[in-house]
């Protein structure tokens, strides 16, 4: 048995979980919040307890300490060396990374490289694991990228149509984003496929951020995000995909600049630029209410969904498994039983309406016996993938 800590970290945050491996338990979990601000806030969850303290975290390396000097003070362990190993997420991998990289200086210069393609995660990302190195500096680590389950598209479906000389140069391309959840998800999905040889798979991470991906023997052929996670179906804050033109006549018009408006696309679009709101569960509430632009929201957010399901129903030859996952797959039946039924009359997909009624934040078979297609809605865990990864590469012999 050997202890190993996975690190999410935010600009302004830091998620963290501690597993006993190889058995995949959870000794405890946790967050910092609001580093850089002087009103942090210090979650812990560990033998059924939950405190909470709220200490000020001016960095990340303070909220590091913080967290290894209370698995100290909690008993969780007895020494900083019981921690063999220690997993980070990093959200942008580019081309370098096909899948999870021991934390060493060409991996940190690499992810240093990619920052202006995800310059609140990366940048965070390093500042957490140099911040941990510093509190831990004997123990290994490994970075687990979002980006790496994607790496197996074939040009056609990672190219865009722009001047060839620039996505050589520049390394523009679709890179797609949630990963290591979608590559979580086609391996929990299995389970339902028992004797399909070549399983063809459609996993929809519908979250405040959302992707959906292609997934044919275990690998991705196609996924919704682009360059960055602004693009594929409209989400909390974000447009996904637009005509580009869009992004110039706004400039004109407005008089903003390039990056104000990109800022725009990113943070006050999708479900917040139409309602107002950038929570699903308030433009849901709005729709009950007859709001006509939270219909109109939720009508757009359904049909961009099923616009991909039916694009990856095509490229994939059909369709053996649709999993719903995330924050409103895992826990919002009005959206799953909307998108069902859009796209009953092309692919046959019918739910059982009762039992998806039922379901919130649990995994569960939803379609009825007479659908075309299994749904299944699978909660996501990609901590416990990067655990695997850091235990595998750290640990095991």
């Amino acid at each position: 048995m050997a202890k190993v800590m996975t690190i999410n970290s935010g600009s302004s945050s830091l998620k963290f979980k501690l597993y006993e491996m190889p058995e995949e338990k959870v000794l405890c979990s946790g967050n910092c919040e609001r580093i850089g601000l002087a009103d942090g806030i210090f979650t812990i969850k560990y033998d059924g307890k939950k405190d909470q303290t709220f200490p000020s975290f001016p960095n990340h390396a303070v909220a590091a300490k913080t967290v290894v000097d209370a698995l100290l003070e909690k008993g969780i362990i007895s020494s900083f060396d019981e921690i063999k190993a220690i997993g980070h997420r990093i959200v942008q991998g580019g081309k370098y990374f096909s899948k999870s990289a021991m934390f060493d200086k060409d991996t940190e210069d690499k992810i240093e490289s990619l920052i202006p393609l995800a310059p609140l995660h990366n940048a965070a990302h390093l500042t957490c694991f140099r911040a941990f190195k510093e509190v831990l500096p004997n123990c290994p680590a490994i970075a687990t990228f979002d980006t790496a389950f994607h790496q197996t598209m074939e040009p056609q479906d990672y190219m865009f149509g722009i001047p060839y000389e620039l996505s050589e140069k520049y390394d523009i391309r679709r890179y797609g984003a949630h990963g290591t959840s979608h590559k979580y998800l086609s391996q929990e999905g299995l389970k339902y496929l028992e004797g399909v040889e070549h399983p063809r798979i459609i996993s929809c991470h519908i979250g405040s951020g959302a992707s959906i991906t292609a997934i044919k023997n275990g690998k991705c052929i196609a996924t919704s995000m682009g360059l960055t996670p602004l693009g594929g179906i409209m989400m909390g804050t974000r447009t996904g995909d637009m005509d580009p033109s869009v992004f110039n006549y706004v400039v004109q018009v407005t008089g903003k600049s390039a990056e104000e408006v990109y800022q725009m696309f990113n943070k006050k679009s999708g479900f917040s630029g139409v309602t107002g709101f950038s929570d699903s569960r308030d433009v849901l509430a709005g729709v009950e209410k007859g709001d006509e632009k939270c219909i109109l929201a939720n009508k757009m957010f359904i049909r961009r969904i099923c616009d991909f399901i039916g694009q990856y129903y095509v490229r994939l030859g059909g369709c053996d498994l649709l999993i719903w996952s995330a924050g409103i797959g895992e826990n919002e039946p009005r959206t799953r039983r909307d998108v069902c039924k859009e796209l009953y009359p092309s692919l046959g997909t019918v739910l059982n309406e009762e039992l998806n009624a039922q379901i919130h934040g649990k995994e569960a078979l939803i379609s009825a016996p007479e659908s075309k297609i299994k749904v299944v809605v699978i909660p996501t865990d990609e901590e416990v993938m990067i655990a695997r990864d850091a235990y595998n590469m750290c640990i095991k012999d």
